[in-house]
């Protein structure tokens, strides 16, 4: 728009902007899948006053030129302005697109909706169910292109096949393979929903909240819709759901899956365990089935600190990054040690906390108070997503320290990584 012209006239570019908008969302797509009777559309268009109309002709005048000089894809509706100041003008008032392949060929994205047609006619093609999925997914179907059709033979095949007791690397179908299936998991679990939900009903596609009626939630702007756990826990999805999100996929649809491991290391040399070896990787079946004669496990996330614990008699060190928790739950052996936890002081620290002792109620906390906290001021840094969650098995001590983190009563988002504890601070209160 000049620079001179007063007030928000729409330009072509913020015409452009919505139709693109448009796309992004899926809603141009999606009508061209399953017609919802929106066109033609009309855009209205802010236009410019009489009084601006005198004032700025030149201006009003460039601007009406750019708009009528783009029809094409669209027709132009005009009203009369003008005729009491400056003299009878038309000045378009709004743009029709007389149908939703015109407003995609305005946004230059024509060849990417007749691929959405012929993939969408082709997942029909291998189950009606399909269809459901194209609609719901539009841009995510242009986007993989063939691997779509590929994704679909993988969910039909699960439908037909469900709890199949193999490995994924043992899929035969052409194409598949571990790395492609882990790669579009979200898009093959929503395609077995469509399979088993069953095609919608041809009037409406949607209910007036958008949500199919497979239980597929059509895709805002810019949205990934994922099977994992939700963002507002991200570090605590990574260290205690016990499982990756691809091997939550598999025991979803029956596929075997790497056993979960535990980690530890022996800090009583008298203990021997596989001939002497004292930092030992075994599944999770077999520590539950050890047993070891200890009276003390020391729990920690990170890596450096369970390597660095010294020797101590009775006492053993588990390694907590990387398989989470549930891999303990049937160590029942567990319940007769003393259980100690060191985790980061911030609030997924605390939240990883309570989830252990929702396995071991025993579990105590160890250096995840706020005289540690406040004596470490100078190397505190900044939690990226904190956690505002009730917690319901700390202690009234526990208690405090998290709320504090939580409501941020010693800043914005505090939190001190229990590697940066002092180490001989740690060792004094580890009492190891």
């Amino acid at each position: 728009m000049p620079a001179e012209a007063p007030g928000r006239w729409t330009t072509l570019a913020d015409l452009r902007a919505a139709s693109e908008k448009a796309w992004d969302r899926g809603v141009l797509l999606r009508d061209v899948l399953e017609p919802t009777g929106a066109y033609p559309r009309r855009r209205a268009l802010k236009k410019p006053t009489a009084a601006e109309l005198r004032d700025h002709y030149p201006a009003a005048r460039r601007w009406a030129g750019e708009l009528t000089a783009a029809a094409g894809a669209y027709d132009v509706e005009f009203v009369e302005l003008g005729s009491t100041t400056i003299g009878a003008n038309q000045v378009p008032a709004a743009v029709v697109f007389a149908a939703v392949d015109d407003e995609i060929s305005f946004v230059g994205k024509t060849r990417d909706a007749r691929s959405a047609v012929e993939l969408a006619r082709r997942l029909a093609e291998l189950d009606p169910g399909l269809r459901v999925w194209a609609v719901a997914r539009p841009l995510r179907l242009v986007e993989s292109g063939e691997d779509a059709l590929t994704a679909a033979r993988v969910a039909v095949w699960l439908r037909d096949h469900p709890d199949p007791g193999i490995h994924v690397r043992q899929l035969g179908l052409p194409g598949v393979h571990t790395k492609f299936v882990e790669g579009h998991r979200k898009t093959i679990d929503e395609m077995v929903t469509a399979l088993q939900t069953g095609p919608a009903d041809p009037d409406p596609a949607t209910t007036p909240s958008g949500e199919l009626q497979t239980g597929l939630q059509a895709d805002p702007a810019g949205s990934d819709p994922s099977t994992t756990l939700p963002d507002e826990l991200p570090a605590l999805a990574r260290r205690t759901a016990g499982r990756t999100p691809t091997a939550r996929f598999a025991a979803r649809h029956g596929f075997l899956r790497a056993p979960e491991r535990v980690r530890f290391r022996l800090l009583d040399p008298r203990l021997e365990v596989l001939g002497g070896a004292r930092d030992i990787t075994v599944t999770a079946e077999a520590f539950a089935g050890l047993g070891l004669p200890v009276e003390r496990l020391v729990v920690t996330e990170n890596l450096v600190n369970f390597l660095a614990l010294p020797d101590s008699p009775g006492a053993l060190a588990l390694f907590g990054e990387g398989y989470g928790f549930s891999a303990l739950r049937d160590a029942a052996w567990l319940r007769s040690c003393r259980v100690d936890y060191w985790g980061d002081l911030d609030t997924h620290g605390f939240r990883i906390l309570d989830q252990l002792r929702s396995l071991h109620p025993h579990v105590a906390s160890v250096l995840m108070d706020e005289e540690t906290l406040l004596e470490h001021r100078d190397r505190w840094g900044m939690e990226p997503s904190p956690s505002r969650a009730v917690l319901t098995r700390l202690t009234a001590e526990e208690w405090v320290a998290y709320d504090a983190l939580r409501e941020d009563r010693h800043g914005p988002s505090v939190r001190l990584e229990q590697e940066l504890v002092r180490w001989q601070w740690a060792l004094d209160r580890l009492l190891l």
